[in-house]
C-alpha cells in the first residue's frame, strides 16, 4: 500500500497555490519552447488563471485540480474537466509526473489512477490534446488512447475508446456555428494532409451554410458528433435543374465501422430526393470506389479532372 498512487483534490488556498506553482513550472519546463514565448506568457498570466478558476468553481462540467500522491508526498498533478451535461467526456487538459519521480512505470500508474478516478466521478471516456508531441503521443498510446482527428483549433486529439456501445444517429446540421462541425472539419483536413481551417474560412463556411449553398449532416453518438458529410447544390446544364455534390465525408477514427458512414450517406441521399435534386454525385480515388458503391453511389460517370490555379 505504501507505493499505491492516490488522488487528492486541491481544495484549500494552499493546495491551489501549490497546484498553480507546479503547473507554471511544467509549462515552462516541459511544454513551451523559446519560440512559444508569447503563448507561454498567456498560460502564466492572470487571465488564464481566472478563466480556469471559474471553470473549477462552476457547479457542472467542472475542472478539477488534482495531485497524484504516493508514499506521503505529491508526485504529480492533473487537470481534467468532466462534461457530465454532455456525454460524460473527461477531457484531460494537463497531466504531469514531476521529473524526480518519472520512470519505472510511474506515468502509466498515474494515468490509470486518473482514469479510475474519472470513471467514479461520472466520466464515460477520456480525450486529450497531445500538442503534436511525439513523446506524449507514444505515452498515451501505450495507455490505450487512439489518435482521433483534431479539435476546433486544429490541434491533434487522442481518445480512449468508450466502453459503452451507444447507437449512432444521423441528422441535418442545425447550427452553422457548431463547434463540433469545426472540429470534424479539422479532423478531415488533417487526414487528407491539409492545414487546419482558419477563423476566416470557418466563417465563410458558416455563411455558405446559412445561404443554402451547402448542407451538412452529422452523425451523433448521443451528444458527440462523430462524423459528417455535405451536399453542395449547383445547377446542371445537362438536366437544367439543381444537382448535388457529396463531399466532406469524414468519420472520427475511433467511431468507424459502427454504421455512421451508411447513416450519413442515406441521410444525404434522402435529403437530395426531398429537395428535388436530379442527382447526387461524388468524386473519389479508385481505392474508394467500392466503399461508395456499397453506400449507394452505383452509377459511373467517368473520370473527373480539375485545374487548381
Amino acid at each position: 500500500m505504501e507505493n499505491q498512487i492516490t488522488i487528492r483534490e486541491a481544495v484549500t488556498e494552499n493546495d491551489a497555490a501549490a497546484f498553480w506553482e507546479q503547473l507554471h513550472a511544467y509549462h515552462k519546463r516541459d511544454i513551451f519552447t523559446d519560440s512559444d514565448k508569447e503563448e507561454l506568457e498567456y498560460f502564466l498570466g492572470q487571465a488564464y488563471r481566472d478563466h480556469m478558476m471559474k471553470i473549477n468553481g462552476r457547479p457542472q462540467d467542472r475542472c478539477f485540480f488534482l495531485f497524484f500522491h504516493r508514499g506521503g508526498q505529491d508526485i504529480g498533478f492533473a487537470m481534467p474537466v468532466i462534461f457530465t451535461t454532455e456525454d460524460g467526456k473527461c477531457f484531460i487538459m494537463e497531466f504531469c509526473v514531476y521529473p524526480e519521480f518519472r520512470g519505472s512505470g510511474t506515468g502509466k500508474a498515474c494515468a490509470a489512477a486518473l482514469l479510475d478516478w474519472a470513471k467514479k466521478h461520472g466520466a464515460r471516456y477520456a480525450e486529450l490534446n497531445y500538442g503534436g508531441n511525439k513523446r506524449r503521443r507514444r505515452f498515451w498510446k501505450s495507455v490505450g488512447f487512439i489518435e482521433n482527428g483534431a479539435d476546433q483549433w486544429g490541434e491533434p486529439l487522442m481518445l480512449l475508446p468508450p466502453e459503452e456501445n451507444l447507437p449512432i444517429t444521423a441528422e441535418l446540421l442545425a447550427d452553422p456555428e457548431d463547434w463540433q462541425l469545426k472540429k470534424l472539419e479539422n479532423g478531415f483536413l488533417k487526414e487528407i494532409g491539409e492545414a487546419p481551417s482558419t477563423e476566416e474560412k470557418q466563417e465563410q463556411l458558416a455563411q455558405a451554410i446559412r445561404d443554402g449553398k451547402i448542407t451538412f449532416f452529422v452523425a451523433r453518438r448521443g451528444y458527440r458528433a462523430v462524423g459528417m458529410c455535405s451536399v453542395s447544390r449547383c445547377f446542371s446544364t445537362f438536366t437544367c435543374t439543381d444537382v448535388g455534390i457529396f463531399d466532406d465525408f469524414y468519420i472520427e477514427p475511433v467511431f468507424r465501422k459502427k454504421g455512421a458512414a451508411r447513416l450519413l450517406a442515406q441521410a444525404a441521399q434522402e435529403w437530395s430526393k426531398e429537395n428535388a435534386l436530379a442527382s447526387l454525385t461524388v468524386t473519389c480515388a479508385p481505392c474508394d470506389e467500392g466503399m461508395y458503391q456499397a453506400l449507394g453511389f452505383d452509377t459511373h460517370l467517368g473520370k473527373a479532372f480539375a485545374h487548381l490555379g
